[in-house]
């Protein structure tokens, strides 16, 4: 099976860094920022194109949380269940997402891939908790009902710009 993967932009990306395994990071997260994730067949192409195995490249993609194997939908949320925001109660929140979206601890992106949702130890907003991201935005003082509210804004906003 032929690969339906474009290696322009990950092909630029790695010039840009004049091909330097001293920039692994930083070319993995630019290529995570154009991909939406880290596709293997791209992550190959990284360790061959930079002189370095595979194996070297999987264990920084593993080690660091940033990174994700997995594609992820086009909205990207993250609830904090870091201290304040577990005891301001995030977990009710995250249970609203999930059955909004038809999700669960192990499915975290929608079937449409419109979304996917992340759990994250701490926003560095703690004085606004409960908060969730949407797209690296803060929102905060969340509450099931506010949360899902959102997402409905989302999917309404979509299907007008159609």
């Amino acid at each position: 099976m032929a690969s339906s993967i474009d290696f322009s932009k990950a092909e630029e990306i790695l010039s840009s860094y004049g091909k330097n395994a001293t920039f692994l990071i930083a070319i993995m997260q630019q290529i995570q920022n154009e991909y939406k994730y880290l596709p293997a067949e791209v992550l190959e192409y990284v360790a061959a194109e930079l002189g370095i195995s595979v194996a070297k490249v999987y264990s920084v993609a593993t080690f660091y949380e940033n990174f994700s194997l997995e594609p992820k939908g086009k909205h990207v949320i993250r609830i904090c269940d870091g201290t304040a925001c577990h005891v301001r109660k995030s977990i009710p929140i995250l249970e609203a997402l999930r059955k909004e979206l038809g999700l669960s601890e192990k499915k975290k992106t929608t079937d449409d891939m419109s979304f996917t949702l992340e759990t994250v130890s701490c926003l560095g907003a703690c004085g606004l908790a409960p908060v969730l991201t949407l797209d690296d935005v803060v929102h905060a003082s969340m509450t099931p009902e506010k949360a899902v509210a959102l997402i409905n804004d989302v999917k309404q906003e979509e299907k007008a710009d159609e």
